[in-house]
């Protein structure tokens, strides 16, 4: 062959291996943002309003720096733990696995409820008042290798965690225990029975924990599929998982993330009451009227689809403008949905919950 002459094969060879090195040194996507954008496009029940949400993200900026919103508004709630070290890295996966459907269609006095130091607790709050109580009762909840053992670990153990003040019990007792049964299967075999192993192995980065979650455990798979679209991901747990991490730790040690600002807000049934009573989230007439009576809307129903994947996008929207008229802000989607959720429930505990949530059960959130 000539100096002049192509070699193909050493051609293709080049091809291949820079083709190679550029894919492993593309840093992590959760992909969750592009999957709520094409949502949004192709949404017909559920539309923005730009006016509404640019006046929101004013708003919602002001309160944020008016309530000191950060990352140690975390540590603030009750019985959120405390310590910087692995037992708190337990409890949050813990949490995250368990932390999904707990509406209920009783009253308020007649749903599933936790009495821990002295008080009723519902909601979230229930979940993690059951927790710290059950390791006061020297229970190893958060144990995954107490998960595994079903003698220790049984079913009526775990019903005892979980006994309601009422006679109402913890919604989804049964997809609860298959959680935490599959995590402490997956943590055993791939991750030395432990969760600290996962984010090591994230490497710092948010994107990818949210990846080894959705990838490992299939709890935490929450994706859909939509119009022309097999893969919307929202991955509401996963994500929330990540920002626990952050928000518990501050940033730093375990919850020291390099490209936290890739998490988006948690996609359920909160984020889009709240939108829409701000006026940025539209409906169409017959969504509008399911949510307002309360009719179930199933899980993957194309109006649940819509009502999440909108609520992400409208949500990054508000963050761009804020960003846009602050840009030294120190604001990103997690806190802006920690303050959309604290909010809504404290206008829910005074009374002040004008319209109602949309009603879907599911484990995704």
């Amino acid at each position: 062959m000539s100096d002049s002459e192509q070699d193909d094969d050493l051609l293709d060879f080049l091809r291949q291996h820079y083709s190679k090195a550029s894919i492993a040194q593309a840093p992590p996507e959760t992909h969750v943002l592009e999957g709520a954008e094409y949502v949004y496009d192709n949404s017909i029940d559920v539309a923005l309003d730009s006016q509404s949400t640019i006046a929101a993200a004013a708003m919602i900026f002001e309160q944020m720096q008016k309530k000191e919103y950060s990352t140690k508004t975390w540590a603030s709630h009750e019985f959120h733990p405390q310590r910087k070290d692995e037992s708190t890295v337990d409890f949050i996966f813990t949490m995250d696995l368990l932390n999904f459907s707990f509406w209920s269609e009783r009253p308020a006095e007649e749903r599933f409820s936790i009495d821990y130091k002295g008080r009723t607790w519902t909601g979230y709050k229930s979940l993690v008042a059951a927790l710290q109580r059950a390791l006061e009762e020297g229970i190893p909840i958060t144990s995954s290798d107490f998960w595994q053992n079903e003698d220790e670990c049984s079913e009526e153990v775990l019903r005892h965690v979980f006994r309601s003040a009422t006679d109402e019990e913890i919604p989804l007792f049964d997809d609860r225990v298959k959680c935490l049964r599959e995590a402490g299967k997956v943590l055993h075999e791939k991750y030395q029975c432990s969760f600290t192993k996962c984010i090591e192995a994230a490497n710092r980065s948010a994107a990818a924990l949210v990846n080894i979650l959705a990838e490992n455990f299939s709890c935490f798979n929450d994706v859909v599929s939509y119009e022309n679209r097999k893969s919307v991901r929202f991955l509401k747990r996963a994500q929330i998982c990540v920002a626990d991490l952050w928000a518990a730790f501050d940033g730093k040690d375990y919850g020291e993330f390099h490209d936290i600002d890739k998490i988006t807000i948690f996609a359920d049934y909160r984020v889009p009451q709240i939108l829409n009573l701000l006026g940025c989230l539209w409906y169409s007439p017959l969504l509008q009227s399911s949510v307002n009576q309360k009719k179930m809307i199933e899980s993957g129903h194309h109006w649940e689809i819509q009502l999440r994947g909108c609520s992400i996008w409208c949500v990054e929207l508000i963050r761009r403008e804020v960003l846009r008229k602050h840009p030294e802000a120190k604001v990103n989607a997690i806190l802006i949905d920690f303050f959309l959720y604290d909010t809504i429930k404290e206008r829910e505990a005074a009374g002040q919950e004008e319209i109602p949530h949309h009603r879907t059960r599911s484990i995704w959130y």
